[in-house]
C-alpha cells in the first residue's frame, strides 16, 4: 500500500487527498492517504461561526458557480442537493466615491448614466480602443495596466477596489499575469478589451443563433454560491468522504528526502514516513519544511508575501438601518481615505445569516496598503469601523454583535515577477520525485482555483504512482 501524505487541511489539501483516492481507485491504484493539519480543526480560512443567531464566515463565504470544479466536487459528494445560491439583488454592487454609494454599472447605459466615472474619465476609458497592444514580455503590474489602458480615474476607482476584493491587495505591485490572465490574454489576443468584448459579443450572438449553449467569455459572472449553514459544509464534507485519516494538532516542522521516500519531523517530535507527500500549507510554511530538501524551493516560496486583514462582523437591528441592503455590500477607493477596504450585506446575500429582524454585515480591514490595522486593539478595530459606517451609511447605533477575526497571513500576494517564481520552484521540484506543491498561493486565490488546482496535483500523484508500478 503505497501512503500519499497531504500537509495541510485546509479545502486545498482535503480536496487534494478526495482526488487521489478517487482517481487511485479508477486506476487500480492501492494508495493510502494522510492528511496532517496543524490546527485542532480542518478546513483551514474556511471556517463558520454560529453566535447568538448570526452566522459568521472566518474566512470566504462562498464560490462562483460559472466554474464547474467546485460544483462537480459538490456532486462526488452527494451535497448539490444543499447548495444555496444568493440572491439576485446580490448582484447589486457598489463602489463608495465622493461621499456616495455609487452602483458599479452593469451594461452602457447604466455607465453612462453613472456618476461614479466623471466625462473625462469616460471618454478616457473610451480611448482604450486606441491604445495599441503592449509587446513587452516583461511583468506588468495591474497599476501599469489600468493607467496605460484605461486612464488613473478608471485604476482609482475600478481596478484598486476590485484588486482590494478580491486579493486585499495594492495594484502598484500586483501582477496582471498572475492576478488576471485572462485580461492579459484578450488584450494581447484582440488588441485591446474594448475590442476584445466587441468580437467575443459578435460570436456568442453567432453561436446562439447555431443553437450552441454559451458561457461569458470576458466576465468572470457567476452566482455567488455557499450552503444553508454557511461554507464550511463543504470542508466538512469533503473530510467525512475521505476514506484515509485525517490527523489534527499534528504539525510537520520538517520534512527530509530518503531513498524510497520521505520521513516527516513533527512537532511533537515523533516521525511518519511517506511515499509521496504534497504540502498544501501556506507557502511560508512550506517554506520551513523544505528548507532542507530544496533550499533554491524554499527561497522562492518565502518571496510570495501574504496580506493581512481584520474581518468584522456587526450585527444590527434591521429597524436601526436607514440604509437599503439590497445588494452585495461596496468597496472603498484608497483615495477615500477610510479605514476599511469595503463591507459585506451578508444577510442580505444569503438567508439565515442573522436572526429574524436583524442584519448582519461584514467588513473588511487592512490588506496590502494598510498592514498596520492587524495591530490595533479590538476597540479601535470597532470603533474606526463604526465611524467608517456612519460616514458611509448613516449608521449611529451601535451594533448588538461584534466579532472580530485577525488574519496574521490572510492572502497571498502575486505580486511583480509571481509566475516567475512559480517556474523557479517547478524547475526545483523536476528533480525530486514524490514532492509535489498545491494551495491558494500559486494559480489562484478563489475556492474553485484550489479546488482545480488539487484535481491536478492529485493527477500528478497518481502518474508518479503509476510510473513506479
Amino acid at each position: 500500500m503505497t501512503r500519499v501524505v497531504i500537509i495541510g487541511g485546509g479545502i486545498s489539501g482535503l480536496a487534494t487527498a478526495f482526488a487521489v483516492e478517487q482517481q487511485a481507485r479508477q486506476a487500480e491504484l492501492e494508495v493510502e492517504t494522510l492528511v496532517l493539519e496543524k490546527r485542532p480543526r480542518t478546513g483551514g480560512k474556511i471556517w463558520t461561526i454560529q453566535d447568538s443567531g448570526y452566522l459568521c464566515e472566518w474566512g470566504p463565504n462562498g464560490f462562483l458557480d460559472n466554474k464547474p470544479m467546485t460544483l462537480d466536487l459538490c456532486k462526488d459528494l452527494g451535497i448539490s442537493d444543499q447548495l444555496l445560491r444568493s440572491d439576485d439583488n446580490a448582484r447589486k454592487r457598489f463602489i463608495y466615491s465622493d461621499a456616495i454609494l455609487n452602483r458599479l454599472p452593469e451594461n452602457g447605459p447604466s455607465f453612462l448614466q453613472s456618476k461614479l466615472i466623471s466625462w473625462p474619465g469616460k471618454f478616457r476609458l473610451a480611448y482604450e480602443m486606441l491604445v495599441p497592444k503592449r509587446t513587452d514580455p516583461s511583468d506588468e503590474t495591474l497599476a501599469e495596466f489600468g493607467r496605460r489602458r484605461l486612464g488613473e480615474e478608471a485604476l482609482n476607482k475600478l481596478i484598486a477596489p476590485m484588486v482590494s476584493g478580491i486579493f486585499a491587495g495594492d495594484p502598484e505591485t500586483m501582477s496582471l499575469k498572475s492576478c488576471f490572465p485572462r485580461i492579459y490574454e484578450l488584450e494581447q489576443e484582440y488588441g485591446g478589451l474594448i475590442k476584445a468584448l466587441i468580437k467575443l459579443a459578435r460570436k456568442k450572438r453567432a453561436e446562439r443563433k447555431a443553437g450552441k449553449v454559451v458561457a461569458s467569455a470576458a466576465g468572470p459572472g457567476g452566482v455567488l454560491t455557499s450552503f444553508n449553514q454557511g461554507i464550511q459544509q463543504l470542508t466538512d464534507g469533503v473530510e467525512k468522504s475521505l476514506q484515509g485519516e485525517v490527523r489534527t494538532d499534528c504539525e510537520v516542522v520538517r520534512i527530509a528526502q530518503k531513498s524510497d521516500g520521505y520521513l516527516l519531523h513533527l512537532a511533537d517530535g515523533q516521525q511518519l514516513e511517506a511515499d509521496l507527500v504534497v504540502s498544501a500549507a501556506p507557502a511560508y510554511a512550506a517554506a520551513a519544511m523544505l528548507a532542507e530538501v530544496s533550499d533554491k524551493t524554499a527561497d522562492l516560496l518565502r518571496q510570495i508575501p501574504y496580506a493581512t486583514m481584520n474581518v468584522v462582523c456587526f450585527g444590527y437591528q434591521r429597524e436601526r438601518i436607514a440604509q437599503d441592503l439590497n445588494g452585495f455590500g461596496y468597496l472603498i477607493p484608497k483615495a477615500e481615505g477610510r479605514q476599511i477596504l469595503g463591507t459585506l450585506w451578508d444577510s442580505s446575500i444569503f438567508p439565515n445569516r442573522a436572526p429574524e429582524g436583524h442584519v448582519l454585515l461584514r467588513s473588511m480591514m487592512g490588506g496590502a496598503t494598510n498592514p498596520a490595522a492587524i495591530n490595533l486593539s479590538e476597540d479601535e478595530v470597532k470603533a474606526r469601523t463604526m465611524n467608517d459606517l456612519k460616514q458611509i451609511m448613516g449608521i449611529d447605533a451601535e451594533p448588538d454583535f461584534v466579532q472580530i477575526f485577525r488574519h496574521q497571513h490572510a492572502i497571498p500576494q502575486y505580486t511583480r515577477g509571481h509566475a516567475g517564481r512559480l517556474q523557479g520552484i517547478g524547475d526545483a521540484l523536476s528533480d525530486i520525485p514524490g514532492l509535489l506543491l498545491t494551495g491558494n498561493a500559486f494559480f489562484g486565490v478563489g475556492l474553485n482555483d484550489c479546488v482545480n488546482a488539487s484535481n491536478q496535483t492529485a493527477a500528478k500523484v497518481i502518474e508518479q504512482l503509476q510510473k513506479r508500478i
